[in-house]
């Protein structure tokens, strides 16, 4: 097949396009220039060089050739303007997800021609046609696994969508990538969001959103326990960075217009824990929703914990009422929420609210 294969000069990417190079496909390397140019001057540095170099190296030794697509515009609009609005609302906005739909698989697929057969990226996810339906698996490494940021690719993407690694676990690609002796095969994965590389998030968010002093608040006994900089900067569920006393205190909650941040104590956490909660947006990979609801399990973050669907009905407007079998912390509006029967994923949607209260007040109008 003729394949353009999405190079990051990671150690993923790097041994995709070993491997697809080993089957004899024809290959075509892409780096996919997304960095933002004010944040870039304002570090006044670029991190992204090392990325260039390991990714034109490892094309070079396969004779692969490899082009830079800039794809600044698209990803400012597509993605970091949604992350931003979250932001603004309150909201824990998922970027990673919405970069896969809208950029990797979207932008670019927009931007190549015709004449290639699949799209190929160094996801730790698998593809599996059954019946003509291109279908999402999980990988057998389930701490690496990504399908949770490729939860919200159509039909359409999924049908070119190729992932090299799927059959195989991270430790089996460190070594792959020895054997091959590739020059970056000791180079540490990179971390964090994918729209900032080595740009610290709150470093990010200060840029665009400024700082604006407001109060931390004891949830529980309305005590103010100190100052924080814009609400923007915390996440329901967030234990770390409080800079709080007397702890552990988690963000439990948040007051926009006044600014507030409020946390709850540990020992006090349970009276927070949820178990509904409503999803919106809703993105079935398949195209339509399964036949039935019974028996799946949702991912509310990236990670290998999976929570057992005690109820799941869909709404009217294609929304989802969840209930889960077990109480959790940190069910935050903005978030994915991933659905899975075994190891399919079937799609996901966006957290609209943490509610009880937003299920009983449908159920009594």
């Amino acid at each position: 097949m003729k394949i353009a294969v999405l190079l990051s000069g990671g150690v993923d990417s790097s041994v995709a396009l070993n491997l697809l190079a080993r089957q004899g496909h024809e290959l075509h390397a892409f780096y996919l220039k997304i960095w933002l140019e004010d944040e870039l001057a304002f570090l006044g540095e670029c991190p992204w060089e090392d990325d260039l170099h390991y990714a034109r190296a490892v094309c070079e030794a396969l004779n692969v050739p490899l082009t830079i697509v800039p794809l600044q515009a698209e990803y400012l609009d597509r993605v970091v303007a949604y992350a931003l609005d979250e932001l603004r609302a309150g909201r824990t906005p998922s970027p990673d997800v919405f970069c896969n739909r809208r950029i990797k698989f979207g932008a670019f697929f927009d931007h190549i021609d015709a004449s290639f057969d699949k799209v190929a990226s160094g996801h730790y996810a698998q593809v599996e046609e059954r019946n003509g339906q291109f279908l999402l698996r999980c990988s057998p490494d389930r701490v690496k696994d990504q399908t949770y940021f490729l939860s919200h690719l159509r039909p359409d993407q999924m049908a070119r969508a190729c992932f090299p690694l799927g059959p195989y676990t991270k430790a089996q690609v460190r070594e792959m990538a020895s054997e091959m002796k590739l020059p970056n095969s000791e180079r540490k994965d990179s971390q964090g969001i994918c729209f900032l590389g080595k740009i610290q998030y709150r470093d990010f968010v200060k840029f665009h959103l400024g700082e604006r002093e407001g109060k931390i608040v004891d949830r529980i006994t309305g005590t103010e326990l100190g100052p924080h900089q814009g609400f923007w900067f915390y996440t329901i569920g967030q234990r770390q960075g409080l800079g709080l006393s007397g702890g552990p205190w988690f963000v439990s909650g948040k007051d926009t217009e006044k600014n507030i941040v409020y946390v709850t104590h540990r020992d006090h956490l349970p009276e927070h824990e949820e178990h509904r909660f409503v999803a919106g947006d809703v993105n079935w990979i398949a195209g339509a929703a399964p036949d039935s609801l019974e028996g799946l399990h949702v991912k509310l973050r990236h990670g290998p914990h999976m929570i057992e669907c005690s109820e799941l009905r869909m709404r009217a407007d294609g929304a989802l009422d969840i209930s889960l079998a077990e109480r959790e912390v940190g069910i935050a509006a903005g978030q994915i929420a991933v659905l899975y029967r075994g190891d399919i994923c079937l799609g996901g949607g966006v957290i609209l609210a943490r509610v009880t209260q937003a299920i009983a007040t449908e159920s009594a109008g």
